[in-house]
């Protein structure tokens, strides 16, 4: 029997906003709640999510909120190779990320063996290295079950 993993409420997301010396907004607490619904969600997806829970509310606003989240680390952006940007609010534990490259499904994939070994490269070059990125590229259970034509 699994674990669950306790799902963020809004006064969670106030006190995130204020550890990280953000103001708590409206539209702040609702993208932080759109990416708790939708991981991996574009930008079209959240201001649709947003704009349902609070009413009309600027795409500019929002590429405004999802920047200053992504620049405090509550929200990390990914861009898989054609593909539009994604945010998620699964941050600071170095996972990846699986892709279908027929539906463009994007699921979170933990680091294989123990603690990000990823982060051990074959030669650093003199980097300290932080984080690695790593994309793995497949077909989707939906999709792998398509006949092919």
């Amino acid at each position: 029997m699994g674990q669950t993993a306790a799902v963020p409420t809004t006064q969670e997301f106030e006190r995130m906003l204020r550890g990280a010396s953000l103001r708590v907004t409206r539209p702040r607490v609702a993208v932080l709640t759109a990416l708790r619904d939708h991981p991996h969600a574009d930008t079209d997806s959240i201001i649709g999510a947003v704009r349902t829970e609070l009413g009309e509310v600027s795409h500019q606003a929002i590429y405004d909120v999802l920047r200053a989240l992504t620049a405090a680390g509550l929200v990390r952006r990914i861009q898989p190779s054609g593909s539009v940007a994604r945010y998620e609010s699964r941050v600071g534990d170095n996972h990846h990320h699986v892709v279908c490259r027929t539906c463009g499904a994007i699921a979170d994939v933990d680091c294989a063996v123990g603690p990000a070994p990823c982060l051990t490269a074959s030669n650093d070059q003199g980097f300290v290295i932080e984080e690695a990125e790593v994309i793995y590229w497949g077909l989707c259970p939906d999709c792998a079950t398509e006949p092919r034509s």
